[in-house]
């Protein structure tokens, strides 16, 4: 499935079916996503301004193919999984009650980012910065201290524990 029209503003998508999608070189600017699936969409030089996507099914996405002008998106109890976020500038993004499993953010900029209330299962951050980041009430996080910059970042206990999994230590 292939959406010709080059571009798309404040419009909402609901229920839809994107499986095998192509947005390869469309705009969406202020739309949003819901109880949308989609995976596999072909996301070459799509460009998003302010889009959200809300129960939504996301699976194998290369967002990192994405035109990085303006780029403003956010998600929200979604599940995303084998999914790219690398070497994007990814600031002030919501992933909030989201189950984001098997994705990469490595040399990601995420300052800002919100993944609070998130299952991060098996997600690879490396090199990432994650500054003032919020991951209250997230879990199944593995994020090294030493392969990541963390200031001010927000943690909940006993999550944050995992930051510890590193070191070859047991805790009682």
């Amino acid at each position: 499935m292939e959406y010709q029209r080059e571009g798309f503003e404040e419009e909402s998508f609901k229920n839809i079916d994107f499986t095998d999608a192509s947005f390869r070189n469309s705009k969406f600017i202020d739309c949003s996503f819901e109880n949308c699936n989609l995976p596999n969409v072909d996301l070459y030089n799509t460009r998003f301004q302010d889009v959200t996507f809300k129960n939504c099914k996301i699976m194998g996405l290369d967002f990192s193919k994405c035109n990085n002008f303006l780029l403003t998106i956010g998600f929200e109890d979604s599940f995303i999984s084998y999914s790219m976020f690398s070497d994007m500038n990814m600031e002030n993004t919501n992933f909030v009650n989201c189950q984001i499993y098997d994705c990469d953010f490595v040399n990601t900029k995420l300052k800002n980012a919100n993944f609070e209330g998130s299952d991060l299962k098996n997600s690879l951050f490396r090199n990432t910065n994650l500054s003032f980041t919020s991951f209250r009430n997230a879990k199944n996080y593995d994020i090294d201290p030493n392969n990541n910059f963390l200031k001010k970042t927000k943690f909940s206990i006993p999550e944050v524990i995992s930051l510890l999994n590193i070191y070859d230590i047991e805790l009682e």
